[in-house]
């Protein structure tokens, strides 16, 4: 696998130190699962915060200060029985490990020749994540973003301004960014994304289309 296209690095610092809310965490750690060089990258900020450790002075602490911290904890909920991946991915070839974990809801059509798959996350967090399927040849009408969205090639491809963008491909949007993906002809493009806010389609017909696209 050849890989292009990768997170910023603001992005993959914040992943590291774990200061991304869910949905976002998913996507990049998909992302870092795949990518050497990227791997690399969390690895040496996981390092250096290691090493900044080490210099911090002690503090004294109370004799029951890990109970305590224990307490305020939100009790996690059990393990879930995970179905297995071929009920759950059935669109996925190899489901990448950190996904083998989540529930997946049901398809429903989103546009002509898209369709979408929520992804059930345990957090709280504003971002939504989901599956998001396209049809060989798809050309979505030109959009930005209300918010921001991290979507991640897990089979296919599509292309746009940016540059073409195959399996473990990275691509950022928010709402400075003006795109118009198409899906590339030798097959179904599978994504996962997670996103903020909402599409904001560019010029009358995407607007009035806009109204009924809702991911």
């Amino acid at each position: 696998m050849t890989i292009n296209h990768h997170p910023p690095e603001d992005l993959l610092a914040d992943f590291a130190a774990g200061r991304l809310e869910e949905a976002y965490h998913l996507v990049v750690g998909v992302h870092v699962a795949e990518c050497a060089r990227c791997a690399r990258f969390v690895r040496a900020i996981e390092q250096l915060a290691g090493l900044a450790l080490e210099d911090v002075e002690p503090v004294p602490m109370a004799a029951d200060a890990f109970e305590r911290v224990l307490a305020r904890i939100d009790v996690a909920p059990g393990p879930r029985a995970a179905p297995s991946s071929a009920d759950t991915f059935g669109m996925v070839r190899d489901v990448p490990p950190a996904l083998r974990d989540y529930r997946v809801g049901k398809s429903r059509r989103v546009a002509p020749g898209l369709s979408m798959r929520p992804i059930e996350l345990s957090g709280s967090g504003k971002a939504r994540a989901f599956l998001l399927r396209s049809a060989p040849g798809t050309r979505m009408l030109e959009h930005t973003h209300t918010g921001t969205e991290l979507t991640l090639v897990l089979e296919g491809s599509f292309s746009h301004e940016g540059g073409r963008f195959g399996p473990g491909d990275f691509d950022y949007g928010d709402d400075e960014v003006d795109h118009r993906p198409i899906v590339g002809d030798e097959g179904p493009c599978l994504c996962l994304v997670a996103m903020t806010g909402d599409l904001r389609m560019n010029g009358l017909l995407g607007r009035l289309i806009g109204l009924f696209v809702r991911l």
